[in-house]
C-alpha cells in the first residue's frame, strides 16, 4: 500500500469484511496500530486500481486465509484519531461488507496476531470498539433476513 497512514494528506479508504459463519463472526487481534493488540473486523486500505470488492476479498485473504463472496455494504464510518496536540494523526473511511466465506481455514497473517469465531453472545467478552460491534450486529441482523 502507498500512502501515509499517520499524519496523512487526506482520508484514506478502507474496507472491512464480516464474515459469519455457523452463527459466528471471523475476528482479528490487530498487530499494527492504530488499533494494535484490539479485535476488530478483518480488513484494511484499499490499494490504487483496486475495486472495493477486490479490496476486501484480498484482505480477508491476506489476513485470514479466508477466500470470501463480498454480499452487501454493511455500513459506512470514519475513524479520526487526534494526537495530543490535536492533530489529526489517523483518518480513515471504512466501507464494511457483509461476506461469504467460499473456502480456507481461518489463521493469522500479514498484520493480525490472532484470529477467533465469536458467537453474537461472545461478543463483548472481545472488547471490540463500539462501532465494530455495532457493524457485527448488523450483520447478524442481515444474515437472519437472507
Amino acid at each position: 500500500m502507498t500512502g501515509q497512514r499517520e499524519y496523512p494528506d487526506r482520508p484514506m479508504v478502507g474496507v472491512g469484511g464480516v464474515v459469519i459463519s455457523d452463527g459466528r463472526a471471523l475476528l482479528v487481534r490487530r498487530g499494527a496500530p492504530p488499533l494494535e493488540g484490539q479485535w476488530s473486523i478483518p480488513g484494511g486500505m484499499v490499494e490504487t486500481g483496486e475495486t472495493l470488492y477486490e479490496g476486501v476479498r484480498r484482505e480477508l485473504a491476506e489476513e485470514t486465509g479466508m477466500e470470501v463472496r463480498v454480499v452487501e455494504l454493511i455500513e459506512v464510518f470514519e475513524r479520526i484519531s487526534l494526537d495530543a496536540a490535536g492533530k489529526t494523526k489517523y483518518h480513515f473511511v471504512v466501507l464494511d461488507y457483509l461476506c461469504e466465506a467460499l473456502g480456507g481455514n481461518a489463521r493469522a497473517g500479514s498484520d493480525v496476531t490472532d484470529v477467533a469465531w465469536a458467537s453474537r453472545a461472545d461478543l463483548a467478552q472481545y472488547s471490540l470498539t463500539e462501532t465494530a460491534t455495532r457493524i457485527i450486529e448488523k450483520a447478524f441482523e442481515m444474515v437472519r433476513s437472507l
